[in-house]
């Protein structure tokens, strides 16, 4: 048989990660289509105002330690210490590591939840200070901050879990946590919207509910491989320094992201009213393939990358790496280009009815626009980091991320003015390539060459095969005006025939172009065993 060099040989190491990519993939799938679900509801109940506004900076901070802990730091620091100690200590040492940092863990998110609580008007002030203008927006942003905060100990248990399991190679059921989240807060916004004052109080609660159920998803998994722990008062344990030297910077580390959503919720409170609306209801729609693939794939190469960094391989974790950012970029690129040309009908189908107007979702598609540019950044920058934590040396990423966060604030000064509200998304891509780009440099420092021309030879024929898709997507959106997509049954079919017609070009594409990302997908995804 002739040598087909195109073909990427594939390791061990790299098919786990595959394997877990279609376990947290298909979880996260879930989780997004619901999160979609959940957001027509709010935008046909509440539209985008300054109720929303309130609402939206309060769930700021439940959101944000929802990414920060079950998709962030907390699994981050946990699953190196936890994979270690189940590849080279006993399971009785395993166990009793796992009860100790569980009570250390509910200690700490107790207090800082009680602190919260009571800072919560201080907290709002910090996030949005336009709300000062209007004490009745900022009372409700505090009231609603009160009753979501207690989320956090929810959230931690539930990371807590997902550590565990995934440093057991189970994956599914532990990043099915946020689809859980949406279920609870739909069905509790639909239960109680006309029975609590005000209204907006029911997506509040419904926080509540979907953490409870988060945390309860995750135990049959638990107790079905005997790691179903109770806390214990061992509070010298060793490897809680450990995981609190991962922790903490981790925090900071992968904090980047999040805090640029901070920066922009504090700047966009100082614009019209609904900016900091069309901003969320934009994350929300750009997160749909980062979270699907980018922050899947970030999830399903850090165990890989722990492992191999206690083994003491560190060229094997720059070849995952290499392998994570190529698998990124051949999803992200042609995601960025579909939501860019298509940003509008996108918007209008998911949001605009009831109160959401047009008007909305023009202003909502602008801010997408730019979301969207900044994908590629996003994902690779999520995955780049990662290898820092497998191996323990979180302080690189914690000074890029600095250097990402200072970025996106110059670069949001100088474009809210000129930009508005898509001035504030422009500047969050900005600072997402600063920190792509950091990361990729101390990479290279840190592990020696990272294939920097294979990921440059697989990017560049990913964006040569994203070239048809683009024209495709400007020929039916030109088509589009010319039809009667006045309904969302006509728009919806409109759409999913586009966006089935745009993928089918990109894949011809791609096989014609011989993209070996290709084949490491579509090949091996079918024959894994998914958890």
């Amino acid at each position: 048989m002739p040598e087909r060099p195109w073909i990427i040989k594939v390791s061990s190491s790299e098919r786990q990660v595959i394997g877990a990519l279609g376990s947290i993939g298909t979880a996260t799938l879930a989780s997004r289509v619901l999160g979609f679900a959940r957001d027509m509801i709010v935008a046909l109940a509440f539209g985008a105002g300054p109720v929303t506004d309130a609402f939206f900076v309060a769930f700021r901070i439940p959101n944000i330690l929802r990414r920060l802990l079950a998709e962030g730091a907390l699994s981050t620091a946990v699953i190196p210490v936890f994979t270690e100690y189940a590849v080279t200590r006993s399971r009785e040492d395993l166990v009793r590591m796992l009860r100790a940092v569980l009570a250390a863990s509910l200690l700490v998110l107790g207090v800082v939840t009680l602190v919260g609580i009571v800072s919560a008007p201080w907290i709002v002030t910090v996030i949005a200070p336009g709300f000062a203008d209007d004490p009745g927006q900022r009372g409700l942003a505090v009231q609603l901050t009160r009753v979501m905060f207690p989320y956090l100990v929810l959230v931690g248990l539930a990371a807590f879990a997902m550590g565990v399991l995934n440093s057991q190679g189970r994956f599914f059921v532990a990043a099915l946590g946020p689809a859980i989240l949406n279920v609870g807060m739909i069905v509790t916004v639909l239960a109680l919207v006309r029975h609590v004052d005000p209204p907006i109080l029911a997506l509040a609660v419904g926080v509540l509910v979907g953490g409870v159920g988060q945390m309860l998803v995750q135990l049959p998994s638990l107790r079905a491989i005997g790691l179903l722990v109770t806390p214990s008062g061992e509070l010298a344990h060793p490897a809680l320094g450990r995981v609190a030297r991962l922790l903490l910077p981790a925090v900071f580390g992968l904090a980047a992201v999040q805090v640029m959503v901070f920066v922009n919720t504090l700047l966009a409170s100082l614009l019209p009213a609904g900016s900091i609306s069309f901003l969320y209801y934009a994350d929300r729609v750009m997160e749909f393939p980062l979270g699907v693939f980018g922050i899947a794939l970030a999830s399903a190469s850090l165990p890989a990358m722990a492992r191999q960094a206690a083994e003491g391989d560190v060229r094997a974790v720059a070849g995952t790496v290499n392998f994570a950012l190529r698998l990124a970029s051949y999803i992200s690129v042609p995601a960025m280009v579909g939501l860019v040309v298509l940003s509008t009908p996108i918007t209008r189908l998911l949001f605009e009815r009831g109160r959401f107007s047009a008007a909305d979702t023009t202003a909502t598609a602008a801010a997408l626009v730019w979301y969207a540019v900044g994908l590629v950044g996003f994902a690779g920058a999520r995955i780049a980091a990662q290898a820092f934590y497998a191996v323990a040396e979180p302080g690189t990423a914690v000074k890029l991320g600095v250097l990402a966060i200072v970025a996106n604030l110059i670069a949001a000064v100088v474009l809210m003015g000129p930009m508005g509200h898509s001035g504030l998304a422009a500047a969050s891509s900005f600072g997402a390539y600063v920190n792509l780009g950091g990361l990729l440099w101390a990479a290279r420092r840190r592990f020696g060459p990272i294939g920097g021309r294979t990921l440059l030879r697989s990017v560049t024929r990913t964006t040569i095969a994203s070239v048809p898709l683009l024209l495709w997507c400007v020929a039916a959106l030109r088509l589009a005006e010319r039809l009667p997509l006045h309904t969302t049954g006509r728009l919806a079919g409109w759409l999913t025939v586009t966006v089935a017609v745009g993928a089918a070009v990109f894949a011809m594409t791609s096989v014609l172009l011989r993209s070996p990302e290709r084949l490491a997908l579509w090949g091996m995804l079918p024959t894994r065993r998914r958890r």
